[in-house]
């Protein structure tokens, strides 16, 4: 899940980004408004995290840009202000949730998640491809059917990374896809660091005996299936 924290207080910009990051989270962090808005031209995004009060526009006013842009993207506004009238006026101009701050870091995630679990999303909790299964709300993995089912140890980035690679499941999914959804905007397009983590992968889910389920496409990317 790829994620745009827009918010000025740099040092909650930093907790935040990095307990998010922590979590499997890749997130690219914005101080303001025009940051925001340059930012969504450039990346596609899961969700956005909006605070009302940046010093170079009110949240409503990017929020309502974003809509008009049709960044499509989950957007949870953020704010000191609790009142209700607040509260509608966020979603009248396309929020999906409302976060009143001081709040607490795994509530933010949990919001997160919850949100692209929605019917409108079309996101399940729990992805499957074959006998293989990954559950995105605890991040286990397992492959295999009741007691011979053996569980699949993953690192944070490798459940991002499998992530992707499941919700795209029977189509080739590219390099560029990946680093999208689960890098933020410091990759290094020239690294191999993709590589490494599929890699990694594919001995993890493809077991001795079991049948192979990732696939190298040669000049394009990956396919799980």
């Amino acid at each position: 899940m790829r994620v745009l924290l827009v918010e000025d207080d740099p040092t909650l910009n930093a907790v935040a980004a990095a307990y998010l990051r922590r979590a499997g989270l890749a997130v690219d962090c914005a101080r303001d408004a025009a940051g925001a808005l340059r930012f969504t031209r450039l990346n596609p995004y899961d969700a956005i995290v909006l605070d009302l009060r940046l010093p170079d526009a009110d949240g409503l006013a990017v929020c309502r840009a974003l809509r008009a842009n049709r960044v499509d993207a989950r957007i949870i506004m953020a704010t000191a202000r609790d009142g209700l009238e607040d509260r509608i006026a966020g979603l009248d101009v396309g929020a999906d949730d409302y976060l009143v701050k001081p709040y607490a870091l795994a509530e933010l995630e949990a919001r997160l998640r919850a949100l692209l679990r929605r019917p409108a999303a079309a996101l399940p909790v729990t992805l499957t491809v074959g006998d293989l299964a990954l559950d995105t709300a605890t991040r286990r993995a397992r492959r295999g059917h009741g007691d011979a089912a053996r569980a699949i140890e993953l690192t944070t980035k490798e459940f991002a990374v499998l992530e992707v690679l499941m919700r795209g499941a029977g189509r080739v999914v590219t390099r560029q896809q990946i680093s999208e959804h689960a890098w933020d905007d410091s990759f290094d397009p020239f690294s191999n660091v993709i590589d490494v983590y599929v890699g990694r992968l594919r001995r993890k889910i493809d077991g001795a005996g079991e049948r192979p389920l990732l696939a190298t496409v040669r000049g394009a990317g990956w396919r799980l299936g």
